[in-house]
C-alpha cells in the first residue's frame, strides 16, 4: 500500500522517509484488565505508528489516492477537519511531501492534540462543538468551505471519503488475520468516521463471515440507536467528553451491515478504563481506548474460552496528558472514585471498638467511663437500639450543675438525640451536612453490618 521502499545496503537497513513505518503494528496480550474474560484479548498496538494512532494508516492512502486522481499538486494545501489523530497523520506526510496543512477541530478536543498539530507545521482552527454539522461554525463547514477558497487545495473528509476505509482493507485487516494466524473471533474498535471498523470488518468477513464485530459507541451519538432501528433520531445528540468516537452525522465510511453490535460506554467508564490499563497493563492509551475495553468487560459474557479478541485501538496517551491523566481534570468531572470515604476514615481508626452505653446506666458511671477511656461522646442504646447519644460538655454540665447525691440519675434524662447513621461510601466531603456544633459524630454501618463512631478527630485523623 505505501510507496516508501524499506533500503538494505549490505548491512544496513533502514526506510527512505517515515512513512515506511506506517502500519505493521504488533498485537499484545492483555492480563490483568481481562482477568475475568474468558477468552484471549490481544490489543494492535497502533501507538507505535509514526504518529501514534491507527488514523496513519487512512491519511496516507486519502493522500496518495488524491495524488493518483490529480485533486492536489505539489505545493497544494491539505485541509481536513479533524479530532487531531487524522492531522497528525496528515501532518506528517505534507512534511515529507511539501504540502501546507490548514485543520479544522472542536474545541473539546485537548490541547495537547492542538499542540502536536502546530508543532508539525499545522495552522489548526479550533470551531465550536456543540453546532450542528450544517452550521457554518461547524468545524466540518469551516473545512469545507476553505477547500472552495484555497486553489490547490485539498479536502481529505474523513467522514466520506471512502479511501479512510480501504485503507484498513489493505492494511489493518490483513495483519490481524496473519497476527492471529486467521484464529481471530471477534474485533473491538471504537466508531467515529468508520473507516477502521468499516475496512478491517470486510476484509476479516471476507475469510471468514462468522468472525463478530463490536463496535464501541458513546452516549449522545446516534450510531447505536441507527445501527438497531434504522432511525436517525436526533434526541440521541447531546454533548459528550469522549473524543474520537461517535458522531452526530451518518459518514458514509460506516458500513451498519458489517458491524454485528454497537455498545455505549459512559464518558467516565472510558476515562477510568485508560488509567487502569496505564496503571496494570504499562500500557498509555487515549480516550477512546479506555472506551474500547470497558466495552469489553461489558460484554464479558458473551465470549467463550477460545475465542480470540483484538481491540483495535486509535491513538497513544500522551494526547490526553492534560485530561484523562491529569487528575484535577477526572475530579472535576466526578470521574475519580479515590476522594476519601467514610470506609476509609474507619480504616485508618487505630481503636474501632463500637462502645456504647445504655439508657439506664447512671450520669456517674458514663462520666467515669467517659474519664477513663479518654471518650468524648457515646452513643446511648436501649437494648439494641440506638435511641440517643450523650457527650462529655453534656455530662460536665450536669455533674457542676447538680450536687453528687443526684449523679446517681440515669442518662436518659441529659441524653440527646441519636448520632446520625451513615453509608460507609459516603464521601467524607459530605459530612459536613451531618456534623455541626450540636452533633459531634456519625454512626456508621459497614457492609458486614458492623457499627463504628466517627467524631470530628477521627476524620481529622483520616485527612
Amino acid at each position: 500500500m505505501y510507496l516508501c521502499a524499506k533500503i538494505k545496503i549490505l548491512d544496513m537497513q533502514y526506510y527512505d522517509n517515515i512513512l515506511g513505518v506506517i502500519g505493521n503494528t504488533p498485537l499484545v496480550k492483555i492480563n490483568k484488565i481481562t482477568e475475568d474474560v474468558d477468552a484471549l484479548v490481544l490489543v494492535k498496538l497502533e501507538t507505535v505508528n509514526p504518529g501514534h494512532s491507527i488514523k496513519d494508516r487512512m491519511a496516507l492512502k486519502m493522500l496518495e489516492d488524491a495524488e493518483k486522481a490529480g485533486k492536489i499538486k505539489a505545493g497544494g494545501t491539505i485541509i481536513e477537519c479533524t479530532s487531531g489523530n487524522t492531522g497528525m497523520g496528515l501532518a506528517i506526510a505534507a512534511c515529507v511531501k511539501g504540502y501546507k496543512t490548514i485543520f479544522t477541530t472542536s474545541d473539546k478536543q485537548s490541547k495537547e492534540k492542538i499542540d502536536l498539530l502546530k508543532a508539525m507545521g499545522a495552522e489548526v482552527i479550533v470551531c465550536p462543538t456543540n453546532v450542528t454539522p450544517e452550521d457554518p461554525r461547524s468545524y466540518y463547514s469551516v473545512a469545507e468551505r476553505l477547500s472552495k477558497e484555497i486553489p490547490n487545495s485539498f479536502w481529505c473528509n474523513q467522514y466520506d471519503n471512502l479511501s479512510n476505509r480501504q485503507a484498513h482493507y489493505e492494511s489493518t485487516g490483513p495483519e490481524v488475520w496473519k497476527q492471529t494466524d486467521g484464529k481471530v473471533t471477534h474485533i473491538v474498535v471504537g466508531v467515529g468516521t468508520g473507516g477502521t471498523v468499516s475496512g478491517t470488518s470486510r476484509y476479516l468477513k471476507e475469510q471468514n463471515p462468522d468472525i463478530k464485530i463490536w463496535g464501541i459507541d458513546t452516549y449522545g451519538s446516534v450510531f447505536k440507536k441507527y445501527h438497531e432501528t434504522g432511525v436517525f433520531d436526533e434526541k440521541e445528540i447531546y454533548p459528550y467528553i469522549t473524543e474520537g468516537i461517535g458522531e452526530d452525522i451518518l459518514p458514509k465510511n460506516v458500513d451498519f451491515s458489517l458491524i454485528d453490535h454497537f455498545e455505549k460506554v459512559s464518558d467516565k467508564d472510558g476515562a477510568v478504563m485508560c488509567r487502569r490499563l496505564a496503571e496494570e497493563e504499562g500500557i498509555l492509551l487515549g480516550y477512546s481506548a479506555g472506551s474500547a475495553f470497558a466495552g469489553l468487560l461489558q460484554l464479558k459474557d458473551h465470549f467463550k474460552k477460545d475465542d480470540v479478541v483484538v481491540v483495535l485501538i486509535h491513538d497513544h496517551g500522551s494526547r490526553y496528558v492534560g485530561k484523562i491523566y491529569n487528575d484535577d481534570w477526572m475530579r472535576e468531572r466526578g470521574f475519580l472514585d479515590d476522594e476519601l470515604k467514610v470506609k476509609d476514615v474507619i480504616q485508618k481508626k487505630n481503636d474501632k471498638e463500637f462502645l456504647t452505653v445504655s439508657i439506664e446506666d447512671t450520669v456517674r458511671s458514663v462520666f467515669n467511663l467517659m474519664k477513663e477511656r479518654d471518650i468524648s461522646q457515646m452513643p446511648v442504646m436501649q437494648k439494641e437500639e440506638l435511641v440517643g447519644s450523650i457527650t462529655e460538655n453534656s455530662v460536665l454540665s450536669y455533674l457542676l450543675e447538680n450536687p453528687l447525691k443526684n449523679s446517681e440519675k440515669t442518662v436518659e434524662s441529659i441524653m440527646g438525640a441519636p448520632f446520625p447513621i451513615v453509608d460507609e461510601e459516603l464521601p467524607c466531603s459530605k459530612l459536613s451536612t451531618y456534623i455541626d456544633k450540636k452533633i459531634p459524630a456519625v454512626i456508621a454501618r459497614d457492609k458486614a453490618g458492623s457499627l463504628h463512631i466517627l467524631t470530628k478527630y477521627d476524620i481529622i485523623q483520616a485527612v
